[in-house]
């Protein structure tokens, strides 16, 4: 058995320098009497030690709860008298560095406690969760307690990480800044631009490696205030911007791998207008009509002209329909089978059948299901934005029936086929290695000669940003602790319901 006096002990051996008297309980908390100890205490002004005790007092500081019961000590200090005779403080009180600190009303441990829960929570949300581990706590003194904390110092790192967040999105952005190597918190500035990098890179020397997204504003930013430093583009980003291009190929294909994959095209309406509207756009380019132009005459989006004009083919920009997942979507082998077997079997039984199996939608549903004959696919539809993922996912990841279907949409065509090799090879290039530099120039030379265009584009990007991305490829270095900065930033930020100034949220930012 363990003695309750060592428990009690046990619970306030962090309060060193003070010696327990006594402990009482009083309504919902514990009362504990304890005294300072005896022994000379410095003077605050001129260091000498004293022991000669002219009055005592005692301080009432807030503990940390024990047992989910608020403590409230009782302490007796003493004041003592200087014995220096030149000394102009005649008397002082006595203090308990790390433990109870001057003007203080609460002890250092419980202060401690306070910061780690007001860092985490902020305001509201840490008094609400204050009272439930036994400690009082009010939104203005979370607030004042947070900034309180001071801010670690900003030293400068070797690796810098760059990149910029919405503190209200299309208006007002800020930069945060971190070591890129250990993920530490550097500094978080109003605004984003070259104006603002380039000013804090002049005045905090010292980085010899920055790590970014592909944003050509900090390319420059860069250049220009560090021109010896080496820039890295982010891996995540140029495996996005490919998939991008990846997935604009796929649609402008959709005629060639819709047939193979099951997949059916849009027809009817949709259709013929389509193969209209491109005809008319043509003939209006062939007569020298610009695309502004041509926009206006025909009363649709430029960006739309400029997809018509870049078809070869009215195929080119035929779509095969968007059907999203459905109720009736896990009963399509039974409706195929039941068709197959029985192709006059009515839609009503249909629905007896498939509700006795735990269908729950609605009649209609089937209807539209069957009409558009999706119960005939083996597989799901399979859109662009599937195939693309077909396309874009490791293959030791993709299960027998997603291996074969991409077999077939890999060889629908010509282009299919080289847009598949292009993949595989730039995301084996994604594998940091010195010998990436070489592999890469040979990677842009055969996306330059296949007849891709939006990969041209995509090329085109790392050609204008050629040297940061050789170094995202060929060294460790990347940007990915930034953006898992801007990631919590996010959850701070709606934590805070938006209602707390960009002092407050650097405040939190740096301490997270």
């Amino acid at each position: 058995m363990i003695d309750a006096k060592v428990l009690v002990s046990a619970a306030f051996r962090g309060l060193r320098g003070l010696v327990l008297e006594g402990v009482a309980e009083r309504g919902d908390g514990l009362v504990v009497t304890m005294a300072t100890q005896d022994g000379p205490a410095s003077c605050p002004v001129c260091a000498t030690p004293s022991a000669r005790v002219h009055d005592r007092a005692v301080r009432c500081p807030a503990d940390l709860p024990v047992a989910g019961l608020r403590v409230e000590l009782r302490v007796r200090v003493r004041r003592l008298a200087c014995q220096m005779t030149t000394c102009p403080r005649r008397t002082f009180r006595e203090q308990v560095p790390g433990v109870l600190e001057r003007y203080q009303r609460r002890t250092a441990r419980l202060h401690g406690a306070l910061e780690a829960l007001t860092v985490e929570l902020a305001g509201r949300a840490a008094t609400r969760v204050a009272p439930a581990l036994g400690i009082e706590l009010r939104r203005d003194t979370a607030l004042r307690v947070l900034r309180s904390i001071a801010l670690p110092d900003l030293l400068v790192p070797r690796v810098l990480g760059i990149d910029d967040f919405a503190l209200r999105r299309g208006q007002v952005y800020a930069t945060v800044l971190i070591d890129a190597e250990s993920g530490r918190r550097v500094d978080v500035v109003e605004g984003r631009g070259a104006d603002v990098v380039t000013a804090w890179l002049r005045e905090h020397p010292g980085v010899q490696i920055v790590t970014r997204d592909g944003s050509t504003v900090y390319a420059q930013a860069v250049r220009e205030a560090l021109p010896d430093a080496v820039q890295v583009a982010d891996r995540w980003h140029l495996w996005h911007n490919l998939a991008d291009a990846v997935s604009k190929e796929i649609a402008a294909h959709c005629a060639c791998w819709a047939a193979t994959t099951a997949t059916g095209m849009r027809t009817g309406r949709i259709a013929e207008t389509t193969a209209e509207r491109w005809t008319q756009v043509r003939e209006l380019r062939d007569a020298g009509v610009g695309l502004l132009d041509c926009s206006r005459r025909l009363g649709i989006a430029l960006n739309t002209v400029k997809r018509y004009d870049r078809a070869a083919q009215p195929e080119q920009i035929a779509r095969p329909p968007r059907y999203r997942p459905t109720l009736v979507d896990p009963y399509r082998d039974h409706l195929r089978e039941r068709r197959q077997g029985d192709p006059g079997v009515s839609v009503q039984q249909l629905l007896t059948e498939i509700r006795a199996l735990g269908f729950t939608g609605s009649q209609n549903l089937l209807y539209r299901y069957l009409n558009q004959h999706r119960h005939l696919d083996a597989d799901p539809h399979l859109s662009p934005r599937r195939a693309t993922r077909l396309l874009l996912t490791r293959p030791s990841n993709l299960t027998e029936r997603q291996t074969a279907r991409l077999a077939k949409l890999i060889a629908a065509c010509p282009e299919m086929t080289a847009l598949s090799g292009l993949v595989r090879s730039f995301a084996a290039l994604l594998v940091p290695d010195p010998a990436n530099a070489a592999a890469l120039t040979s990677w842009l030379d055969q996306a330059r000669a296949a007849g891709l265009p939006h990969l041209h584009s995509f090329a085109r990007g790392i050609e204008q940003d050629h040297d940061a991305v050789v170094a995202a490829l060929t060294t460790s270095y990347h940007n990915g602790r930034t953006e898992g900065v801007n990631t919590r930033t996010k959850m701070l930020k709606r934590q805070m319901y938006g209602r707390a100034g960009f002092d407050l949220l650097r405040h939190r930012i740096l301490h997270t």
